[in-house]
């Protein structure tokens, strides 16, 4: 991915009117969201509000209504948009016998992985990896990973292809608490380095809180959006999840930073 030295700012990833309905039952009602690049917007929601359904219609993977548009602020001009996603869970063998590189290499290249390493690739692969503190895994066993390191290799992977917005599905579920500290230490290298915009499924509010650019509160519909101040002391918010016992502006008093 070309390094872009700052989010361009420039570009919005425009979700017109996105809905879902299996027989007769309503999964996700018209929804309707603009995000930015450079931006990092959360979708909040209780189990079973919608949130996975609506990340699976916005990659098309299921019948739906509504539109998803790349639009370039400069002259409004509709372009073609690509989309890394990394899911909440992936199945893998433990005695599988396949490497990262393997891994990798059957995804983004054309060439069989039983044929032997290019060392062009191999270091390709591995400087892709480097970024999220990876790089070591290159050789491992895919199955002898913890769920801290596949969550690693799975987010080098979904940026290879240069996306335009890089969706997430609570991707760090079950990983413990060093290992979401630097999740997010990764996701806010991408936010400041690279021209793409991020929508993560979470559940823990308090990384919400602290990390959140945009926050969109789901209940079929969209109850509330903002910043996460504004949604988390809505009366949508409380009718969801009822009042907080923690500061967010103190949770997002970081150097340099103003609070919400």
């Amino acid at each position: 991915m070309k390094n872009n030295k700052g989010a361009c700012g420039l570009h919005c990833i425009k979700i017109n009117h996105i809905g879902v309905t299996i027989g007769e039952q309503v999964i996700v009602d018209d929804v309707n969201v603009h995000i930015h690049c450079g931006k990092l917007s959360f979708i909040i929601g209780k189990n079973g509000a919608g949130k996975s359904t609506l990340l699976k219609a916005i990659l098309d993977e299921i019948p739906h209504t509504g539109t998803i548009e790349f639009r370039a602020h400069e002259d409004g001009k509709i372009e073609h948009i690509n989309i890394g996603y990394v899911p909440q869970h992936i199945n893998i063998d433990r005695h599988t016998p396949t490497s990262v590189y393997d891994l990798i290499a059957g995804y983004h290249t054309k060439r069989p992985v039983f044929l032997r390493k290019t060392k062009k690739i191999y270091e390709d692969m591995k400087d892709q990896l480097r970024m999220f503190g990876a790089e070591d895994l290159i050789d491992k066993q895919v199955g002898k990973l913890s769920g801290g390191e596949i969550q690693r290799v799975l987010l080098s992977m979904a940026i290879m292809d240069d996306p335009n917005l890089l969706i997430l599905d609570e991707p760090v579920s079950g990983i413990d608490k060093k290992g979401m500290d630097l999740f997010y230490k990764n996701v806010e290298e991408l936010i400041t380095e690279y021209d793409l915009a991020i929508l993560l499924v979470s559940h823990d509010l308090e990384y919400v809180a602290k990390y959140a650019d945009e926050v969109i509160l789901l209940d079929k519909k969209i109850l509330k959006r903002g910043t996460a101040k504004e949604v988390f002391q809505s009366k949508e918010f409380a009718s969801v999840f009822g009042s907080l016992n923690y500061d967010i502006d103190k949770l997002r008093k970081k150097e340099g930073e103003k609070t919400l």
